[in-house]
């Protein structure tokens, strides 16, 4: 703007100016622009902002009318560009009745002026006209700026939600690991420490050492088994695990390697993809079931259905009941909150359900969770 400003300058006063009249309309517009230019800069720049943009619509309205007037002069056409230049101003930087305002004094100026000096057409109506495109360009322009504005600050709440997203999607993943590892600690140190308990009570109290020997052992074993569930969790909370139906062969590989009990394990339906959780939840009750079923029907065989149906998953595991007797299989242990109720409970918050109960001689478990 400085250089145009310059140009207009050099172009002018180059050429003869005519009467002094002309001069004097020249140097005014040429000082008034200069001053309304140097308040732009300031309200841009210095800390004294609101004083000079208080200042400014004054400036610009002076602005208009000077170098409107010197555009009626002879060699003065180039302060037109001034005078659209301070109407584009005012409508950038302000409201539309200000820039309004703005424009219409020096149009009206430039016309009263064109008259008392008895100038041509150009002068009459072009010189207005072009004040007035200056206004519309600076509505434009103001307009490419709101929409700017407005994109930036979308953009900025998009990155801040998104922020909060993935905030919200860590906690949660966090409170899930600190859940499952809560799970396996529970169930495995309150199993040992119940067996550790027994086997002290059994050498202080009864001097049994045989039976508190086998309690050791059994100790020993559920110690081991918490380190391999513990792994197993850490593992299934991992992004690249295997499927639901190979984690469920291995399960029951192990279970019946451990517990020389026969399982069946069997997939119908066309198997899909599950959510982790879900995935989660269903292989933490087939682990319930085969605890329940080693505990309270110990070397009678289990059976493990998964069916991939039109609508939720469901997971089927069943064994015989020993003597036919529909006792209900529970593991509690000195935690509390490892059993069929914990299953129950975790199936429930992802929108599952868990259902335990005697069926022709055998306990079923049946657990769902959603498509």
């Amino acid at each position: 703007m400085a250089m145009i400003f310059i140009a207009i300058g050099v172009s002018t006063f180059s050429q003869p100016y005519g009467p002094t009249r002309n001069l004097i309309d020249m140097v005014d517009a040429s000082v008034i622009g200069l001053l309304t230019l140097t308040l732009l800069v300031a309200v841009q720049r210095l800390p004294l902002r609101p004083l000079f943009r208080r200042m400014l619509p004054f400036a610009l309205a002076a602005s208009a009318v000077t170098c409107g007037w010197a555009a009626l002069t002879q060699s003065g056409a180039p302060f037109v560009v001034l005078a659209a230049m301070a109407t584009c101003a005012a409508a950038y930087s302000f409201g539309l009745p200000t820039a309004c305002v703005v424009t219409a004094v020096g149009v009206v100026a430039v016309d009263v002026g064109g008259l008392a000096y008895r100038v041509d057409a150009w002068g009459l109506l072009g010189v207005p006209l072009l004040m007035i495109l200056g206004l519309l360009f600076g509505r434009l322009l103001f307009g490419y700026r709101l929409q700017a504005e407005q994109s930036a600050a979308l953009l900025a709440n998009a990155e801040k939600i998104r922020m909060e997203q993935s905030r919200a999607a860590t906690l949660d993943e966090r409170n899930r690991i600190a859940g499952e590892i809560h799970d396996v600690l529970a169930h495995s140190l309150g199993s040992l420490s119940v067996q550790i308990q027994a086997a002290r009570a059994l050498l202080t109290d009864q001097c049994d050492v045989g039976r508190a020997v086998d309690l050791l052992t059994r100790a020993q074993r559920s110690a081991a088994e918490g380190l391999v569930e513990t792994r197993r969790a850490l593992q299934a909370l991992r992004t690249d695990t295997p499927s639901l139906a190979n984690a469920l062969d291995g399960l029951g590989a192990e279970h019946q390697n451990q517990y020389l009990t026969p399982v069946t394990v069997a997939v119908t339906g066309r198997p899909r993809p599950l959510t982790p959780d879900a995935a989660l939840a269903l292989t933490r009750a087939v682990q319930e079931s085969f605890v329940n079923a080693a505990k309270h029907a110990p070397l009678q065989p289990v059976v493990v259905r998964l069916d991939f149906t039109e609508g939720p998953t469901t997971l089927t595991v069943l064994n015989p009941l020993t003597d036919g007797r529909p006792t209900q299989p529970r593991l509690e242990t000195a935690n509390g909150g490892y059993g069929l109720a914990g299953m129950r409970e975790r199936l429930r918050l992802i929108g599952g359900s868990l259902e335990a109960h005697t069926s022709e001689g055998n306990w079923v478990v049946t657990a769902q969770v959603p498509q």
